[in-house]
């Protein structure tokens, strides 16, 4: 019985390890290994928690692993909700020396997402703004280098339009709830035939989680 659960506690911890960025384990010393540890622990507990329209763990790794790879630092997310997504691109942004705009509409949600950054040691990384992403979106001077957006569905086309000119070249414009599998979101499918037809932007679709367009400004 006790080499049971010995055996379950250990896939447990092996299953939430394999989430989280593969490259931790080989990363930084001193202040930065405090913060990954902080980080992961913070996630751990908090492990099948998240409700609010946060994205599943595998999304949020897909958003830290194109911060790193490509090294962007200029960030905007369009729907914090109570800031899941949020952490893992401030966490990626920890290691480039960027930092992420954040905008959320609901103040409830507001609050408790700036009390998860707290907790995560994120909050120098993050910019939180509670407002209106429909009119904040359009006032936002930028560059930016990566976008995430997981808003209003029926916005995602308009959102997208009015940051294409402030994409830099060779930057990133990410979208969740796209995927080929099905197209039950609101305006899902209109924001990623517009933008799968542009010529200088290069457009996938991951889906191993909820369904992540991945659009590269060349």
């Amino acid at each position: 019985m006790k080499r049971t659960i010995y055996t379950n506690v250990l896939l447990a911890v092996l299953g939430i390890a394999l989430l989280l960025p593969a490259d931790l384990m080989s990363q930084g010393s001193g202040k930065k290994k405090d913060l990954d540890e902080k980080v992961r622990t913070f996630l751990e507990k908090r492990q099948g928690s998240w409700r609010d329209l946060n994205i599943p763990a595998s999304d949020g790794k897909v958003l830290y692993d194109l911060i790193i790879k490509n090294k962007y630092r200029k960030a905007l997310e369009i729907g914090t909700s109570t800031g899941y997504s949020t952490i893992f691109i401030a966490w990626a942004l920890s290691k480039t020396g960027g930092k992420v705009i954040t905008i959320e509409i609901d103040e409830e949600r507001y609050r408790q997402a700036l009390a998860n950054f707290k907790k995560a040691g994120l909050s120098e990384y993050v910019d939180a703004r509670l407002a209106d992403a429909h009119d904040l979106v359009k006032e936002l001077k930028g560059p930016f280098d990566f976008v995430f957006c997981d808003a209003d569905k029926e916005w995602y086309k308009n959102y997208f339009i009015a940051l294409y000119p402030k994409l830099e070249k060779g930057g990133c414009y990410t979208a969740h709830n796209v995927s080929s599998r099905g197209w039950g979101m609101g305006g899902t499918k209109e924001f990623y035939d517009y933008i799968k037809n542009l010529s200088d932007m290069k457009t996938t679709v991951d889906e191993s989680g909820g369904g992540i367009s991945i659009s590269y400004k060349q």
